[in-house]
């Protein structure tokens, strides 16, 4: 299984200084706002079935 892939910037601020937070898997820190963020994959959206790309239905 190959490695997950790092965050290229912070959310919040932008910067490119982020390191990997001790919280674990997922955790990051950026040097420059002094924030720390988790990512965490959710899953695969399923294909929309009509014609709108939002997914949503008309009522």
């Amino acid at each position: 299984m190959s490695e997950r892939a790092a965050p290229f910037f912070c959310p919040y601020c932008g910067d490119e200084d982020l390191r990997p937070n001790e919280r674990g898997h997922g955790a990051w820190e950026c040097a420059a706002c002094s924030r720390a963020f988790q990512l965490k994959f959710l899953g695969l959206l399923a294909p929309a079935t009509s014609g709108d790309p939002s997914g949503r239905e008309e009522i």
